[in-house]
């Protein structure tokens, strides 16, 4: 039996509830998978996958956290969760959180480790539970899989864990991301009251996104040869954004700063097709699945060329320095203001888009638990 900590899916929880909710769905597709997941205020299964059997925990997340730490720390079998899984069986943490295991194999996906690198942009107290946590279960998981060659490097120079121990298994854009119909584009932009002109940037708005620096990008297109181009900020609200919406305010910008919040999946390919062009200018992302996003919708992309982001966009991509203003207003202009570069760049993104696919990430994901298993039985 294949278990699937599906958590983060359940609670809704930005990008790592896609990828919980999309390998786990696919990987049922070829085998036997049972769902894992801790309860607590909100917690919904999504619907693709609500006919598969589940084993709930009932903790809301915090408590859920930290008995997870304590019981890692301590290495009791009385705490371990072996005894509720089934034999022979590998268990899959998708997050950041690997409960207590003593004889069965287990897998944690690590997207990034961004409380590591970037502790400014992160609330005290989860930096230190990261801080801390992360390093301990990854040394416990029996092999890490992680979405990109960058964050393997990050893992192993930081967290000092065996190169051979962590496998790069990348994400893909789900299948409802295509080019729309004309009309889908229009009915998006009427429904979200959105401008004809407009850079779009996918993501939650937090520190790390870069986004004042995309204003300062934004004011300086709109003096150079663009007056009516405005930028839509399509996300959630994260943490430590209350100083980006305050000068929102001060500056007056909320005109041509426009954040409809959270989009609903079926609406985003109308969203990314009907902007001018993609915008990511984050200083570090463990992957990047936007990027895909805008690509399978035949949008042309502007990013950051930290981190992950090169390895995502490819040669389809343009990129910029994320900490140099002129750079990323010149990169950008550059594409606005040519049509042949951009039907290339177009072309090239609709390519790039279809060398990932959630079947793929899954197909690997299962090679790697049939690995584990055939290491586990010539132990045994």
């Amino acid at each position: 039996m294949i278990y699937i900590d599906v958590s983060p899916a359940v609670h809704s929880r930005a990008g790592l509830g896609r990828y919980a909710e999309k390998l786990a769905f696919e990987i049922a597709k070829q085998r036997e998978v049972t769902l894992f997941h801790n309860e607590g205020q909100g917690a919904k299964m999504p619907a693709t996958l609500s006919d598969l059997p589940a084993i709930k925990v009932q903790f809301g997340y915090k408590p859920w956290r930290m008995f997870v730490f304590v019981a890692q720390l301590l290495q009791s079998n009385l705490l371990s969760y072996d005894k509720k899984l089934s034999p022979n069986s590998i268990f899959h943490a998708t997050e950041h959180l690997l409960i207590p295991l003593t004889n069965v194999p287990s897998v944690i996906t690590i997207h990034d480790i961004i409380p590591h690198l970037f502790p400014k942009y992160h609330k005290k107290l989860n930096y230190w539970f990261l801080k801390y946590a992360m390093p301990l279960f990854c040394k416990r998981a029996t092999a890490i899989v992680t979405v990109s060659n960058s964050t393997k490097n990050d893992i192993v120079k930081y967290y000092k864990i065996p190169a051979e121990k962590i496998h790069v298994i990348p994400e893909a854009a789900a299948e409802h991301f295509h080019q729309p119909s004309p009309s889908k584009i229009a009915e998006v932009k009427e429904k979200y009251e959105l401008p004809a002109d407009y850079l779009l940037h996918i993501g939650t708005i937090e520190p790390r996104k870069n986004l004042d620096r995309l204003v300062d990008v934004l004011l300086e297109l709109r003096n150079s040869g663009h007056p009516n181009l405005t930028l839509v900020l399509a996300g959630a609200k994260g943490w430590l954004y209350e100083d980006f919406f305050a000068r929102l305010e001060a500056e007056n910008l909320k005109s041509i700063v426009i954040s409809p919040g959270w989009i609903d999946d079926g609406d985003l390919p109308g969203l990314i097709a009907g902007a001018r062009l993609g915008v990511q200018p984050s200083l570090y992302e463990g992957f990047g699945l936007p990027i895909l996003e805008h690509m399978a919708c035949g949008q042309v992309v502007a990013s950051s060329n930290r981190s992950s982001l090169p390895e995502v966009g490819g040669d389809a991509a343009v990129y910029f320095d994320p900490e140099d203003v002129s750079d990323m207003v010149n990169v950008i202009d550059s594409i606005l203001t040519d049509p042949k570069t951009y039907e290339a760049r177009q072309k090239l993104s609709l390519e790039q888009a279809k060398r990932f696919s959630w079947e793929k990430t899954a197909t690997a994901t299962i090679e790697l638990y049939d690995k584990i298993r055939e290491t586990y039985a010539t132990k045994a």
